[in-house]
């Protein structure tokens, strides 16, 4: 482990207070029991774009290992895919018994095909199921419902926060710690461009990292603003909005983005210059732990002990929120299709915190849904630093989304960040395309 890592290191300046787990995992052993079913063989179909197929087949085994009289057949597609065969399938009445969901407008898309889980929750995990989640999950397992409806049409699996991460021996070389305001930033940027390193290695030819920064630099000014906007009680052209977008812009004007960023992918480009040493400062997820569960994972990634991530540096001067963007990652709900619901909920509660969600949480494929769930075995002592600090520290904090509700809006958003970033669009005029494309929610 690099000699330098220390709790300081690990979360620079801007770490939050813990405020302890919400429950623990007191209820795991009522998990999958459900209410009373028969035991006659069934089979539970689930079609879903993530987790990923070799990750999905790791929980089914898992679950049917205790639940042999429940055979689960499941398709995993890519994103794009399993939209159109979700489509396909509800307009031929056949969609699976689970299908994989995002909160808000994929959920209310498939609301009238979706059965409401809470009775089933209560029965399976008794009244006070709700507090065994972080509360964003389930603040967002309701986004869109319509007014006075609380019924939860899916259930969150798996969760994240957005952040940024730095690699530890770069940092270690410059002599630097994490920065905490925009002027540590751009002065350490000037550093690591001297060293002919990015400094913030963006790969912003993907319109969701862009609005991933853009979210959290509007978070940092203005918090839970854009959300407002969203509803109609404030306007996307509103001053803090777009000086959101300005600052973005600054980014690339400063040098703390790297020369054509516009030009790089996310994945897999930025994800291989990142592994190979090439970025002191970059802007992922949680998700980026389930690097070092690949298969013979680079160097870095090696119980990541290469990387550690921080909090977006403050450009509010010092008024800056202290929690960060995450939410529901995927969840799953069960549809009017099920032949046996009960049967569907078993697998669905396994696969949020039973044997079928210690497979998933074991592959660091993202943060559990709920709290007191940790993989395993850890590498080393920093990969569980880390682990802890996003599921004991972070994700109970969480309080707004990192998704927009409206698919529009974030198209127009993502392009105005694009266009702003290349120069060929004022930020007031980046805001204003988006403020066009928004519609009052029905």
């Amino acid at each position: 482990m690099n000699p330098r890592l220390s709790r300081r290191h690990l979360l620079g300046t801007s770490a939050i207070g813990a405020t302890g787990l919400l429950t623990g995992l007191a209820w795991r052993g009522e998990v999958g029991a459900g209410p009373a079913r028969s035991q006659d063989a069934t089979t539970v179909t689930l079609e879903s774009w993530s987790p990923i197929q070799q990750t999905t087949d790791k929980m089914i085994a898992a679950f049917s290992a205790e639940h042999p009289e429940i055979t689960v057949e499941r398709t995993i597609f890519n994103y794009p895919d399993y939209i159109l065969d979700l489509k396909t399938r509800a307009a031929s009445d056949s969609l699976p018994a689970i299908i994989g969901l995002e909160p808000g407008a994929l959920t209310q898309e498939y609301r009238q095909f979706l059965i409401p889980l809470e009775d089933l929750a209560a029965a399976a995990w008794g009244d006070n199921w709700q507090d065994n989640f972080f509360p964003i999950g389930i603040d967002q397992a309701l986004l869109g419902n319509p007014s006075g409806d609380e019924s939860f049409y899916g259930l969150p699996v798996l969760t994240q926060t957005i952040n940024l991460w730095y690699t530890l021996p770069i940092f270690a070389e410059a002599g630097l710690e994490p920065p905490t305001t925009y002027d540590e930033m751009k002065a350490a940027a000037d550093t690591f461009n001297g060293m002919g390193i990015a400094p913030l290695l963006h790969g912003a030819a993907d319109g969701w990292q862009r609005r991933d920064i853009y979210m959290q630099l509007a978070h940092n000014l203005a918090p839970g603003l854009i959300y407002e906007a969203e509803v109609g009680d404030a306007q996307f052209t509103d001053a803090a909005l777009v000086e959101a977008l300005t600052w973005y812009k600054r980014l690339f004007d400063d040098g703390i983005v790297q020369a054509g960023a516009l030009g790089l992918s996310a994945y897999p480009n930025s994800a291989a210059l990142i592994l190979q040493g090439q970025a002191a400062m970059f802007p992922m997820g949680a998700w980026w732990q389930q690097e070092a569960a690949n298969e013979d994972p680079p160097e870095l990634a090696q119980g990541l002990q290469g990387f550690a991530p921080f909090r977006f540096p403050d450009i509010s001067g010092g008024t800056a929120p202290e929690d960060l963007l995450g939410g529901i990652d995927v969840m799953f709900g069960i549809t009017t299709s099920a032949a046996d619901p009960e049967a569907a909920f078993t697998v669905l509660a396994d696969f949020i915190s039973g044997a079928g969600g210690q497979a998933l949480i074991n592959t660091f494929n993202d943060l559990p849904a709920v709290s007191g769930l940790n993989p395993e075995s850890f590498a080393n002592d920093h990969q569980e630093e880390v682990w802890r600090t996003f599921t004991e520290e972070w994700m109970p904090q969480v309080k707004y989304a990192r998704q927009l509700r409206d698919a529009a809006v974030k198209q127009a958003l993502e392009d105005a960040l694009a266009g702003v970033a290349s120069g060929e669009v004022t930020p007031e005029d980046g805001m204003t395309s988006v403020q066009a494309a928004w519609t009052p929610p029905a």
